[in-house]
Order: structure tokens, then sequence, then C-alpha cells
């Protein structure tokens, strides 16, 4: 799923794309895409756009006569842009959103059709879509512990709730810890102000670096391989490969459609955390320490 700093250079390339572009046409591909059907979609047709924002993990659009189209990727959902007579992408492609400037293609691979379009009036209806999770940039040290420890989660689920923090998720959170040598599974109640810290500057840190790689990435051109798993990361989508820090093997938890990327030496002081998929098929032979599989 696309995360914030994926989100921020979309953005960023949107803007210098369609920033008070005239929206001519929305052409829905798959009717399922479209989640609301008041306001009509053809309202939003030959609106000016007005302001482009980040929701959360979402991308609105927001057009003249306070109409907001509101782009949810989930997992699979990608962008592209396509110059004038350039074709767009066959079976994945959702939707076309026609500028007098090119095309906006919301695409989603796989068949697990997740991905979302709502269009909405006023600003009401907009701040009812945000989930709450407060933006890491806005936060002072004090405000981020008090809302890390509103509630006792893991330090991965509270990353990546959407609820606490806005833009995090499976794989920054990963590379978030890994910076800040903290447990995946550590309770947000058990740590100590020390960690907290060091959790806060690492989490701004992560997240401004990898916004900053990935803008110079792209450069001038259109984000193209927008992916959870790149290049340079330290831990996520690395199973058994070396961490950059000490060499030992990148371990896993794997989960639903998830899957957590640690350094055991780095992270939880040598220990193996329980892999449900293979964990219990092991039991008494599934190695306790990174020693133990070394």
């Amino acid at each position: 799923m696309p995360e914030l700093p994926d989100l921020t250079v979309y953005l960023e390339s949107l803007e210098a794309r369609i920033g008070t572009r005239r929206l001519l046409r929305i052409r829905l591909l798959n009717p399922f895409f479209l989640r609301t059907a008041v306001p009509a979609i053809s309202l939003a047709e030959g609106r000016t756009v007005v302001a482009l924002r980040r929701l959360g993990k979402r991308i609105v659009l927001s057009l003249e006569g306070d109409l907001h189209l509101v782009i949810h990727l989930m997992m699979a959902g990608r962008l592209r842009w396509l110059q004038a007579k350039e074709k767009p992408p066959g079976r994945i492609a959702l939707a076309l959103l026609e500028f007098d400037s090119g095309t906006l293609v919301v695409t989603e691979a796989g068949t697990k059709r997740r991905a979302s379009l709502h269009l909405e009036e006023g600003e009401t209806a907009l701040r009812a879509m945000d989930p709450g999770g407060l933006e890491i940039d806005n936060l002072t040290l004090e405000s981020f512990s008090s809302q890390l420890r509103k509630e006792n989660h893991t330090l991965k689920r509270a990353l990546a709730d959407p609820h606490l923090f806005a833009g995090i998720g499976n794989a920054y959170s990963d590379e978030i810890l890994h910076r800040a040598r903290l447990s995946p599974v550590a309770l947000t109640s058990a740590l100590t102000n020390e960690q907290v810290e060091r959790l806060f500057v690492e989490t701004r840190a992560t997240l401004k670096d990898w916004t900053q790689r990935l803008r110079t990435e792209a450069g001038s051109r259109f984000p193209e391989k927008v992916t959870a798993f790149r290049e340079g990361m330290a831990v996520h989508g690395r199973y058994g490969k070396p961490c950059p820090v000490c060499g030992s093997p990148v371990q896993r938890i794997r989960y639903a459609d998830n899957e957590t990327n640690y350094c055991a030496r780095c992270q939880t002081g040598g220990k193996l955390l329980a892999d449900r998929s293979l964990s219990r098929l092991l039991k008494k032979s599934w190695p306790r320490s990174i020693d133990e599989l070394e």
C-alpha cells in the first residue's frame, strides 16, 4: 500500500500536472471502484482542481464548488499519468480522469478490488472520511508520546494504526522500528521515555529520508515504480537477507496478507519472535534465538 513518502511524491507530481487544470471527463472502467452515488460523479466533470492534499493514506482532489474526489489506493492500487494519445493499460485500469493536460489513470493489480473512489461535497463530509491519525510532522515529542501510549498496543500495530498516526503502514513501520532498534511486538505501555524519544526521532527521520529519496528518484517524471519493496530498505521485504547493520539474516512474522520483517540481533536482543506459519508447525524445534538459527 502506498504510504506517506509515496503519496507525498504522487501529490507533488500531480500538482505539477493537474493543479488549476480542468477535469474534462471521468471514465469509470470498473463500476465497483466508485463507492458513492450522491452527488453524481458527473458533477465533477468540467470543474477546475483548486487543491491537492493527503488525508491519511487517501489522495484528495478538491474541485471548485466544494467537491472532493477521494482516492484510496489500498494494497494494490497505483496511479499512472498518460500524455495525449497514450493508451491506458488493459484490465488493471479502474478509471481514467481526463484533464486538458493529460490523463490520470487509477490501476489495481490482482483480482481483489479494494481501491475506491468517493465524491464528497463539503468539508464536513470530507472530514468524516479522516481516520483521525495525527501527522508526524505536526507532533512534538510530548504529543507523540501521548498518542503512542493512548492505547496499549504492540509498536508495529500502533505505528500502522490510521487512527493514531497518519500515512504509516506495513513497510515503513518495519523500517522505522529497525532504525529505532525496537521490537515490533514491544508494548507501548512498557516503553521507557528514552525509547519513546528514539522512536519519535527515527519515525520522523525515516519518513523524511524516504520522501526525499523517492522525490529524487522520480525527478520531473511521474512516479511509476511505487512499491512496498524497495532497494535500499533495511528489513522490509528482505526476509533471509543480511541486515545492513549487523549482517544477521532478516526475520519475519507472517499474518493474513501482511508480513513483519525485523532483525533479531538489532531489535529483539537475539530472540526470534514466533511466526504462526512456522513456529506452530515446528513447535519445540522452533529456534528461540538467532544464535540457534545460525
